[in-house]
């Protein structure tokens, strides 16, 4: 007779509530469980097709009384189209040096980490991040990442994002770059890289994390097309979806 070994329990648990980062006047709660042992790849992928996020070893999903905002979405990355703004930016940045690196902290992402908290979020809470802080956020990983780096011919760091490899695409936990050149348009061409080296690995989606309508910082995220939002425990193209509920943990973990 053989044995199987016992599966070890996924426990979940709820955050106290907090402000609302995105929608001024709401509260927001969180539902985390950790990512740990040899099923972490594994629960990693389940959890982000369901509508996880992933921060160091903890994979989290809103779960706010009465509000349904935080909208998970994935760009199609075989199916991506971009619009005339989007080719524009793509041939701005042709001449960028990019390269995928282990998740490996280094003094010099960090000192851009720190100039691009100062500029797009000086009252948030990751401004005040130290250089251990920043370490962890990029090191403290159960799963396959990278950090890709973005380098102007000159050899010179001006943007970086930290990026998890999922069984069906690649999912952009962190993004950060130089806000001087806002002509590059940094951030919306970190995205467009990764739909596009999605493609090359054969893989489906570039998972964005959040889409909060009412929210002017996240707007963004529905300029990339087709884009398919989850509503409902199904991941429905962006147009057609209708605003009913989250349906988050809907899916088996």
């Amino acid at each position: 007779m053989s044995f199987k070994p016992a599966r070890r329990p996924h426990f979940f648990y709820t955050t106290a509530p907090l402000p609302c980062p995105y929608i001024r006047g709401r509260t927001e709660r969180k539902v985390v469980t950790e990512l740990a042992g040899v099923s972490a790849e594994t629960l990693h992928d389940r959890l982000s097709r369901g509508g996880f996020r992933r921060s160091h070893n903890i994979a989290y999903a809103p779960v706010c009384p009465g509000c349904n905002a935080c909208v998970p979405i994935r760009i199609r990355a075989d199916a991506f189209r971009p619009d005339r703004t989007q080719k524009r930016i793509e041939r701005r940045n042709a001449d960028l040096l990019v390269q995928e690196m282990p998740p490996r902290a280094t003094a010099e992402q960090y000192a851009l980490f720190q100039a691009y908290q100062s500029a797009r979020h000086g009252d948030g809470d990751m401004s005040t991040m130290s250089f251990y802080d920043y370490r962890a956020m990029v090191e403290d990983t159960p799963i396959e990442t990278s950090l890709v780096e973005f380098r102007l011919p000159s050899g010179r760091l001006v943007g970086a994002c930290l990026t998890d490899r999922l069984e069906d695409g690649l999912s952009a936990v962190y993004s950060f770059f130089e806000t001087e050149l806002g002509p590059r348009s940094l951030g919306t061409y970190a995205i467009i890289w990764l739909v596009r080296r999605a493609v090359a690995l054969n893989l489906e989606n570039v998972y964005l994390g959040y889409w909060v309508e009412e929210s002017k910082k996240m707007a963004y995220k529905a300029k990339f097309q087709p884009s398919e939002v989850l509503r409902g425990g199904k991941w429905k193209p962006l147009g057609e979806a209708t605003p009913l509920f989250s349906g988050l943990l809907s899916q088996p973990v």
